[in-house]
């Protein structure tokens, strides 16, 4: 596991493996033993012996073997699965790593590695994460699990799951060991999923749901309050019912564009319906500066729109409201009331 000590990184290989050394010597008394018999007159109990002794030998060249080849399966498997196993050593913080666990952070094999050089590898929040959890469990003797973003071996970013096990001996830590795998494909559909869940497949805004998780932030107890402004685009169901829905969606994705370049002050974007769409602004921005957005998007949703070979222009009506310690409710019904007053006057302005 890492820290900010400097070490040398140790590789674990099936020549690296700890396995019961063939036991040189008694191989090699067993050779002369059986030079002396050959020369001399034989005897049941000395061939009794010498067999036995070959037996023991034979037996312990396969179970190396078989060592040997679980270790090589272990790391066959381990590659297929992009995972790895270490293991962290203490007081020494020495480090002894799978090939898998080399391969999830790109290095070489056989490269030892200081341990400043991995650090650098993980994203500042996740290293920060790391060593706390790191910390902790090594102080009650217990395990964590993290999701950490490296830099991978081409350099971009890829996600690893981090499992870790502290070891311990009459109270104190001996080590610590796991395994690491690559979840980057997971990370990444899960957040395609999260993306698809908060936001409009068409426009790509944020949805309602998402709004709704925002709006009651900013008006919760002790929130950091802001303002709301509410869209509505004006002759739009005239454009659906003469020029078709097909026109009627790249309406929606131009003003989509013209609404996200006029609101760059905003803290969320939502379409929270057909044809309407919300803004929320942090405390941060004044109510001069809001009402100055709102003017300019009245202003350029008028500009013409070309979509699919034809040619129209369309308004949009706005209502504003600014958070006075309302429940989100009542912040959303007076920016609607203040939009319906704006189409009431006729549509292509602001009130509130």
């Amino acid at each position: 596991m890492e820290n900010s000590a400097d070490h040398t990184e140790l590789s674990l290989h099936p020549s690296g493996c700890h396995r019961a050394p063939a036991p040189q010597t008694a191989f090699y008394s067993l050779l002369e033993r059986l030079h002396a018999a050959l020369k001399g007159p034989f005897d049941r109990r000395t061939v009794w012996q010498l067999r036995r002794q070959i037996d023991q030998q034979a037996e312990l060249i396969r179970e190396v073997e078989v060592a040997l080849a679980g270790v090589e399966l272990f790391e066959r498997a381990s590659s297929t699965a992009s995972m790895g196993v270490w293991q962290c050593k203490l007081p020494s913080e020495q480090l002894i790593w799978s090939n898998g666990t080399y391969d999830l952070f790109g290095l070489q094999h056989d490269r030892g590695l200081v341990r400043s050089d991995i650090l650098r590898r993980y994203s500042e929040e996740s290293l920060a994460r790391l060593e706390k959890l790191r910390s902790d469990a090594i102080e009650r003797g217990s395990g964590f699990k993290l999701d950490a973003e490296i830099r991978g071996p081409d350099n971009g970013k890829r996600w690893i799951r981090i499992f870790a096990t502290v070891e311990r001996r009459n109270g104190e830590p001996l080590g610590l060991f796991g395994i690491k795998q690559d979840i980057t494909e997971e990370k990444t559909a899960f957040e395609h999923i999260r993306h698809l869940a908060e936001h409009d497949v068409m426009t790509g805004l944020a949805n309602r749901t998402q709004f709704q998780v925002q709006l009651a932030r900013i008006c919760q107890p002790g929130g950091s309050g802001g303002a709301l402004m509410l869209v509505d685009l004006d002759q739009f169901k005239q454009i659906n019912d003469t020029l078709g829905h097909g026109v009627g969606d790249e309406c929606l994705i131009e003003f989509t564009r013209r609404l996200t370049a006029t609101c760059q002050s905003a803290d969320l974007i939502a379409r929270i319906g057909g044809d309407e769409f919300a803004v929320l602004f942090g405390p941060a921005v004044d109510r001069q500066t809001i009402e100055h957005v709102a003017q300019r998007l009245v202003d350029t949703a008028k500009a013409p729109m070309k979509c699919s070979g034809s040619s129209f222009s369309i308004g949009a009506s706005i209502g504003l409201a600014f958070t006075q310690g309302e429940t989100p409710t009542a912040l959303f019904t007076k920016a609607d009331q203040a939009l319906y007053a704006a189409k009431a006057c006729g549509g292509g302005i602001f009130q509130g």
